[in-house]
């Protein structure tokens, strides 16, 4: 008889551990250093993408990982030293081989977003170091998360990018008036 699959039990969002504002994180302007967001982010997806079957075992007994190939960051407000965080962590979309996440760390006493992420995931073959689908397992997980965080309202930064508004750029003649 063959043993079912284990459950996976999903929350919308997915929160990730509290981590602390360490001193050395905190640079000459007083704030915590951008770096260290993707920090708190990195932490946050590895508890994440656990749930579905990537945890650290995964490069040892499935020869593969998952790298970041793209991301876009919001920085919104400055977390000083020893402020208390909690990271949450979405599945906006994947395919076979790809994971869109999208990711608020928060000041967890007061409850407000200190910076949004989005990142594009790849699935990795480590012995070739090439893009190779997830096994169908991992599938089966992402789509059971996706589907319940497909509940959630969309982000209002989910999709922005990068650049100046038209009409507001110094070069341009009726922004300089």
């Amino acid at each position: 008889m063959a043993l079912a699959e284990e459950p996976v039990f999903v929350f919308a969002p997915f929160v990730a551990s509290a981590v602390r504002v360490e001193p050395g994180w905190v640079d000459y302007n007083g704030h915590m250093n951008m770096a260290y967001y993707h920090v708190l982010f990195d932490r946050a997806v590895d508890e994440a993408f656990e749930l579905v079957g990537l945890g650290p075992d995964y490069v040892t007994t499935r020869n593969a990982s998952y790298f970041t190939a793209e991301l876009h960051t919001v920085y919104l407000r400055e977390l000083p030293a020893d402020a208390i965080t909690r990271t949450t962590v979405r599945i906006v979309d994947f395919d076979h081989k790809r994971v869109h996440a999208y990711f608020e760390a928060c000041h967890l006493a007061e409850g407000w977003v200190a910076a949004s992420c989005e990142q594009l995931f790849l699935h990795v073959d480590m012995r070739t170091r090439r893009t190779a689908p997830f096994p169908d397992d991992v599938l089966a997980k992402l789509a059971a998360v996706k589907a319940v965080h497909d509940r959630l309202p969309r982000p209002p930064a989910l999709g922005r990018s990068v650049g100046i508004k038209a009409g507001r750029s110094a070069g341009n003649s009726e922004a300089r008036q």
